[in-house]
């Protein structure tokens, strides 16, 4: 066997999850490469080559790039079935014991992190619930912080979510509310809708699963894109009436907010509109 072959390792189809909060892919298996994307906790990827302490996912959405081994576990899908507390503030610490006073967080999840639910106890500690963690470990989450209820948003309300992350930071390749980059919070807005698209900018103006619409008759929950031309789109965010969109950007501050469409640096570069079908 030569030393590259030894190196690298296939090992289709092996499933594993996310056991950290935020676990970055890389470009390629190192802590230098550069970072193309994120998977929260409670992830279920697959598993495709290893190298190293690497390995190779691919995630729901169907990108690929190369995480610490360190950062995951080899398992069966968890949180796919059963009970399920997706976290839906902005972040929620998971603590050993239902109190809040007696030691720190075991960790803290970002919104959309998915629990698996052991218990829901009664009477005095029903405002918590107990989790068992993709690491196999139990913790207690308080019960504002999560949902069990798993629904598909309308536009409205994913409006008004868009309005309650603002202020979140941009990081390139972010995935999480600990940090956006632009095409991560319009996918994040489309999941919440109950749609899956590409993870970038581009794919997601190509995907079938939107039909183009003029700038005249934009609706609120449309998705704008950016970019010097049609073939070389960078940026997108979501347009939410008034002439107003909102999106994680660099631009001025690097933080999820809203901006205008007759700003002149952005009327200048939309370059295309959709909506989904």
């Amino acid at each position: 066997m030569s030393l590259l072959a030894a190196m690298t390792l296939l090992a289709a189809a092996t499933g594993a999850v996310v056991i950290r909060p935020v676990a970055n892919m890389h470009s390629a298996p190192g802590e230098d490469a550069d970072v193309v994307s994120q998977a929260i906790l409670g992830s279920n990827v697959e598993v495709l080559e290893q190298r190293g302490a690497w390995r190779r996912v691919r995630t729901a959405d169907q990108y690929t790039g190369w995480i610490s081994a360190s950062f995951l576990r080899l398992a069966k899908p968890y949180a796919a079935g059963g009970s399920v507390a997706s976290v839906e503030s902005l972040f929620a610490n998971l603590y050993r014991e239902p109190d809040v006073t007696k030691r720190q967080p075991l960790m803290t999840a970002p919104f959309e992190a998915r629990l698996e639910v052991v218990s829901e106890p009664e009477a005095e500690s029903r405002r918590w619930i107990e989790v068992r963690l993709p690491d196999g470990r139990t913790a207690w989450v308080q019960r504002g912080d999560v949902s069990l209820d798993h629904k598909p948003l309308g536009i409205p309300a994913t409006v008004a979510l868009a309005r309650r992350l603002l202020g979140i930071p941009y990081l390139w390749g972010g995935t999480s509310s600990f940090g956006y980059d632009c095409s991560g919070f319009t996918q994040m807005l489309m999941r919440r809708r109950g749609v899956t698209t590409p993870r970038d900018a581009a794919p997601q103006a190509r995907w079938e699963g939107f039909t183009p619409v003029e700038k005249t008759a934009l609706q609120a929950g449309d998705i704008l894109f950016f970019g010097p031309s049609q073939a070389k789109i960078t940026h997108s965010g979501m347009y939410i009436g008034g002439g107003e969109f909102v999106h994680a950007t660099t631009w001025l501050k690097p933080l999820v907010q809203i901006s205008r469409l007759d700003d002149p640096h952005w009327s200048a570069l939309l370059v295309a509109c959709r909506r989904l079908r």
